[in-house]
């Protein structure tokens, strides 16, 4: 476990640093070690391959999302409300926050969008999700699919919904840096979060 050594919280802070600064193609343990000031085998000690690291840092974070729908949703009681305030936290910017002073989430949510696909288009994904390497997302998932039952029970497809909203509007984060043409954000708004709100309402209730 990583967060029980402050070595392992440096491996995996530095890390988020690294991967988002050159990419998760060029990250090597080698690359970490040096920026960390230790060996490559120390990061070996802690994760076997930078997949496992990847796949760790995506279950942190979707750990991480669910406690703050959790906290976010306590004293709600409105189902309505209650699945809004959900898709605003699965859609929106994260732009800072200090709940662990070792992780940078803001960084984090950048290799959420642009790298954590490359952790479950594998060939090894049947063994990998044997294993409960995704659970933490499939748990946000479920989460929010009974919220969406909430509201209409009668909706035969939640857990294909709100895939489609997390993975979607991760996609329009990427486009609105890289290919704005493809994408409608705007500066003074957060269009994504608008758009899936809307998306979301508007597919439970035409059922």
């Amino acid at each position: 476990n990583p967060e029980s050594s402050t070595l392992g919280k440096r491996i995996v802070s530095h890390s988020i640093e690294l991967i988002e600064q050159i990419g998760f193609e060029h990250f090597t343990f080698k690359k970490l070690g040096e920026k960390i000031g230790s060996n490559e085998s120390s990061v070996y000690r802690y994760f076997e391959s930078k997949h496992m690291l990847l796949v760790y840092l995506i279950s942190w974070y979707w750990s991480w999302v669910s406690y703050r729908i959790v906290f976010k949703t306590a004293n709600v009681e409105q189902p309505e409300a209650c699945l809004r305030k959900a898709i605003g936290i699965i859609t929106c910017k994260i732009t800072e926050d200090y709940s662990f002073s070792y992780i940078n989430e803001v960084l984090l949510q950048k290799i959420i969008i642009s790298e954590s696909a490359k952790a479950y288009h594998t060939k090894e994904i049947a063994v990998d999700n044997a294993k409960g390497y995704f659970k933490t997302y499939k748990n946000v998932v479920q989460r929010i699919s009974e919220m969406v039952l909430a509201v209409n029970g009668a909706y035969k497809y939640p857990h294909m919904l709100i895939s489609t909203v997390i993975e979607g509007s991760h996609q329009q984060r990427y486009f609105s840096e890289h290919l704005p043409s493809l994408t409608d954000m705007e500066t003074d708004q957060d269009t994504v979060v608008q758009f899936y709100t809307n998306l979301v309402f508007q597919t439970i209730n035409a059922s």
